[in-house]
């Protein structure tokens, strides 16, 4: 089957576009999770633990939405592989769409007791499991979409919505820091959450707008559509998923350090003011949004690989001076590493959708790319508050502990970047 010029950059574009707002929503519910997590669910869910135990409980409810992750990359994947990809996004759309909105109406723990924060979970679940099946369809979707030359910047788009969703969520919670505490607490949290109803409507109407792609349309007209996605993407792809968890760590576990953990402890423990944290995490949202579009056109020149390698070499190299500034509470020190560690880190983010994307088959691409993303997201992006706060907490609050803990999430991304290309060469 064959597709006019005009037709193939119509359907690149439309479907790019789709797949860059559709997870710059998802991902803004996701993120303002994850501040409010930080900011206020520990007081406002689990007023009766002491400080220190309302953070863990908190980041453990965090959590939940990366328990959820997998199970949505294996249900949607499953029906995006199997029927399409177009319909599946939509879902996964709404749904979050519904999970957001439903967590700024909570009410407290005050107010219902334990209820409050069991429906929390419940709502935090299918966040997870709506942005399980979210990202790895997006990817696919946009690249598939796109021109050969072309996947890679296709790829970096979609990675877009990270930083975009990011920006929205930090600048919604700026807004709404700018309250008194009291009114805050109170019910200022709950309007980034509320807001996210309207974003999702405006996302749904660009998004139905998108075809399905050319390479899944001539798998299903074959007959080639798996009947169990996730079994034949274990047998013919398994060491593909394994060195794809290893090298999506970085991509999820910095961004729940820099926009959960680090939030809280800057602002708790160390005494920063909130919004001195909350305009640097802006500040590496913007960076990144503007770094990710030029590092793909690197990879255009100097391949994907060289720029994913590079990218975790430059983040492994600033880390300790990245600590060493937390620990000085200074804004202007801790904001230029931020920013140095955001370039090094962001280029290897903007390359990894394409290279998940591309060591998979067409037939269980879908699949691949989601349970790979989305273990990782499980196994080390969730667990990454949880584990820096609990060995604050063991050590009597010191940062080396952690700084250690990011250094080896480093070096596994490292790890599974070059397993993942050497796979694929062999």
């Amino acid at each position: 089957m064959t597709v006019s010029t005009q037709n193939a950059e119509q359907r690149q574009r439309r479907s790019i576009t789709g797949a860059f707002v559709g997870t710059a929503i998802e991902w803004y519910d996701f993120f303002s999770f994850g501040t409010a997590a930080a900011l206020v669910f520990g007081t406002v869910f689990y007023p009766d633990l002491a400080q220190g135990s309302g953070l863990l409980a908190s980041f453990a409810t965090f959590w939940v939405g990366f328990l959820a992750r997998p199970i949505g990359g294996l249900v949607f994947s499953h029906f995006g592989d199997r029927f399409g990809r177009k319909n599946t996004l939509i879902v996964t759309l709404f749904m979050m769409g519904i999970a957001t909105t439903c967590i700024g109406l909570l009410p407290t723990y005050g107010q219902i007791g334990i209820v409050a924060p069991i429906l929390l979970i419940v709502c935090r679940a299918i966040q997870g499991l709506a942005v399980g099946g979210e990202w790895g369809g997006a990817v696919v979707l946009a690249t598939e979409n796109s021109k050969e030359t072309k996947r890679g910047l296709a790829g970096a788009w979609v990675q877009q919505g990270s930083p975009a969703g990011s920006i929205l969520s930090t600048v919604a919670f700026m807004l709404v820091g700018l309250l008194p505490d009291e009114q805050f607490i109170s019910w200022g949290w709950r309007i980034p959450f509320i807001f996210s109803a309207v974003l999702v409507v405006v996302a749904l109407v660009i998004r139905s707008r998108v075809e399905e792609s050319q390479e899944f349309t001539e798998v299903k007209e074959k007959g080639e559509a798996p009947r169990v996605p996730v079994v034949e993407a274990f047998n013919v792809a398994g060491l593909f998923i394994f060195f794809g968890v290893l090298a999506s760590i970085v991509g999820i576990a910095s961004a729940y350090f820099n926009n959960t953990f680090m939030l809280s402890w800057t602002t708790g423990i160390l005494g920063m003011d909130r919004t001195v944290i909350l305009n640097l995490i802006l500040l590496s949202a913007v960076v990144q949004f503007i770094w990710q579009p030029m590092a793909a056109k690197l990879s255009e020149k100097y391949g994907i690989r060289t720029i994913l390698i590079w990218g975790l070499v430059l983040n492994l190299v600033v880390t300790p001076p990245m600590f060493l500034a937390i620990q000085s509470t200074n804004a202007i020190f801790l904001g230029i590493t931020i920013v140095i560690s955001t370039i090094g880190a962001t280029a290897y983010y903007a390359m990894l959708a394409t290279a998940l994307s591309d060591a998979f088959p067409a037939r269980v691409r879908y699949t691949g790319v989601s349970l790979a993303y989305q273990l990782c997201a499980t196994i080390f992006g969730g667990t990454t508050p949880i584990i820096a706060q609990w060995l604050l907490n063991a050590t009597g609050n010191s940062p080396w502990s952690v700084m250690t803990f990011s250094i080896v999430q480093i070096i596994l991304s490292i790890i599974g970047v070059i397993g993942l290309y050497r796979t694929k060469n062999k």
